[in-house]
């Protein structure tokens, strides 16, 4: 028997997430970051980074933890590439002071 006196749940909110846009400062999206970031040394890198995984898991990182939508508002927010996860975009970096996206 079904009781159609039972009102539908209301629909989940759509799912937001918090990234860093050109001008450093945080806003609200509904599409996840494809990078992240260390705020404390202004880096940038891969969610797969082994490194930033590595001080996640061991507890840390992650209040200073930041996500881009992508690489050049990374740079524009003044974040330098990972050297562990993009070591060709960290050396550009190095020598040139800017990595070319």
């Amino acid at each position: 028997m079904i009781n159609d006196d039972i009102p539908a749940p209301a629909p989940a909110p759509a799912r937001t997430y918090t990234l860093i846009g050109p001008d450093g400062r945080p806003y609200t999206s509904t599409t996840p970051g494809t990078l992240g970031g260390y705020r404390r040394d202004r880096l940038y890198g891969r969610l797969d980074c082994p490194s930033a995984l590595r001080f996640i898991a061991a507890g840390g990182y992650v209040s200073n933890r930041v996500f881009f939508p992508d690489e050049a508002t990374a740079i524009a927010a003044g974040y330098r590439p990972c050297a562990k996860c993009l070591p060709e975009k960290y050396r550009q970096w190095k020598t040139r002071g800017t990595p070319e996206s």
